[in-house]
């Protein structure tokens, strides 16, 4: 250790001693050797005999600047505030004696490092994920010093390199601490930017053999065994494909093949009609084109399929038929297929709206009708689905007509040419046989045989009184009325009961009443 030289006896006294006791060894040291408090470290050895170079007599403070002067890294690490050093800096008022302790002998530990306390985050090096278990020695070699240990992951890891030192030293730009399979190597720091499907791609994937250099930039330099065009639409994938998958093509077809892409045609893949990958090759527009074998018309109702079918798929039909063909497709009708009118090309097959232009084969009525079918059949059912009015006709039904059967009137289906008298039906009926004519209704109503009316004073002149109420009307009337001129005397009808063989005239009245010839009267 310095001391300072002094004056007076005290130092005088002193010096005198201790050349004495020394000799010539106390001259070729010096005093400041005969008063250090013990032998230097090992290291320091060949300075021991050189005091100043460690201590300045007149400062004491200047120890650690003189440390400094020797220990140059450590001072660049204290200036730069980095590395250990330059982290402790401020530590035991900065001052290096305050940790590294000399003169302790010559086999004494002057760096006295606790590594069980020591923190590593105060070097350039903190200890994170599986650092934080490795001993000592795994990083730091022995007789090496301790800050000459690399900071860079391959010094250390170099055989653990499966990119044999292609992506550098640093391998935590890529890795985690705690393991290599945790990455998170930014690849849009590169020329190739990774989005869709490549995200989620292995990085072997396209780096076959850990090669990463000049890797290919252009989607067919990894995907030409993928490419259905087989090369003729470029190596620039991306014009028409995204990549999240292959299907999902960015391709504008409407503008650039003038052809737009809807319902299912968006769906399908572009191969289905593109058959032989050369988008180049001249391809049909209309539906016919495409289509011609699923055509179940078998092209009777032209090439045009958009008329009628849209693009989801072919039914249900959108052809409104009331509209374009005027002809509303109501009842069965809505149920047919198409071909059951349409039996021809329709170009060339002009069919009629009227019932008969399809159903004049079924028509039982022999032609006789003079109106069309729909004035009495709707379009349900020919036999339920009935709307004639037959109050519109000579003949109204009445009375038990109204629910008479059609069969009964109408024997065949030529409604037209059934006979309209009540005997041409009722003539079987006829209890008067014909005698009172063939005009029933005078007499009768619709409603019953049984239910008639006939005023024979006021519509034969001649009232039945007396007995004559009590006859049959055959009792008079023998023959058919027009056939038969009835008189209104007596006599005409009761000539051979005239016990007076005509001697008092016709006018039997005179005498005898209605009721009986018996007690006449004379006048």
């Amino acid at each position: 250790m310095p001391v300072r030289a002094r004056t007076g006896w005290l130092g005088v006294t002193l010096l005198s001693t201790l050349a004495a006791i020394g000799g010539a060894t106390a001259r070729a040291a010096g005093v400041e050797t005969l008063l250090m408090p013990g032998k230097v470290t090992q290291a320091h050895a060949k300075y021991e005999t050189e005091c100043s170079q460690c201590h300045d007599r007149s400062d004491r403070s200047a120890q650690s600047r003189l440390c400094a002067d020797c220990h140059e890294e450590i001072a660049v690490d204290i200036s730069g505030r980095r590395g250990y050093h330059g982290r402790m800096a401020n530590a035991g008022g900065g001052q290096c004696r305050a940790c590294h302790s000399e003169h302790g002998g010559r086999d004494s530990d002057i760096v006295q490092l606790d590594t069980a306390q020591f923190d590593h985050a105060l070097t350039d090096f903190a200890l994170e994920g599986a650092h934080r278990t490795l001993a000592c020695a795994a990083c730091h070699k022995s007789g090496e010093a301790w800050s000459k240990a690399s900071a860079t992951c391959g010094a250390c890891h170099k055989d653990d390199d499966r990119h044999q030192g292609q992506l550098g030293q640093q391998c935590v730009d890529c890795h985690e601490q705690g393991g290599w399979t945790a990455a998170r190597y930014d690849h849009g720091k590169t020329r190739f930017a990774l989005t869709g499907a490549h995200q989620r791609t292995a990085c072997n994937a396209c780096h076959l053999g850990g090669h990463y250099k000049d890797e290919p930039r252009s989607c067919v330099g990894c995907h030409a065994t993928d490419d259905a065009h087989r090369g003729s639409r470029g190596e620039d994938c991306g014009k028409c494909h995204t990549t999240s998958d292959w299907k999902t093509a960015r391709f504008d077809h409407e503008k650039e093949a003038d052809f737009p892409l809807l319902g299912r045609h968006a769906k399908l893949d572009c191969s289905t009609c593109h058959r032989s990958g050369d988008f180049k090759d001249e391809l049909p527009r209309e539906c016919h084109g495409c289509h011609k074998a699923d055509d179940a018309h078998a092209a009777r109702l032209g090439v045009k399929c958009e008329t009628c079918h849209g693009n989801e798929q072919w039914k249900p039909v959108d052809y409104d038929h009331a509209v374009k063909a005027k002809f509303a497709l109501i009842g069965v009708h809505a149920k047919l297929g198409c071909h059951v009118c349409h039996s021809a090309v329709v170009e060339q097959q002009k069919l009629k709206s009227d019932c008969a232009a399809c159903h004049r084969a079924h028509e039982p009525h022999g032609g006789s009708l003079q109106e069309g079918c729909d004035a009495c059949h709707g379009q349900q059912d020919w036999h339920s689905d009935l709307v004639f009015d037959h109050e519109l006709t000579d003949f109204p039904l009445l009375g038990l007509h109204a629910v008479a059967s059609c069969a009964q009137c109408h024997r065949t289906l030529e409604f037209a040419r059934t006979p309209g008298t009540c005997n041409d039906c009722h003539r079987h009926d006829d209890v008067h046989q014909g005698g009172l004519g063939e005009k029933c209704e005078s007499c009768h109503t619709p409603n019953g045989w049984g239910i008639w009316e006939f005023d024979h004073a006021k519509q034969a002149r001649f009232a039945l009184t007396g007995a004559h109420a009590k006859l049959q009307c055959a009792g008079c009337h023998r023959e058919a009325p027009g056939s038969q001129k009835m008189r209104r005397d007596c006599i005409s009808c009761h000539r051979q009961d005239d016990r007076h063989l005509g001697a008092y005239g016709p006018r039997c009245e005179r005498c005898h009443t209605s009721w009986t010839f018996k007690g006449a009267r004379v006048q």
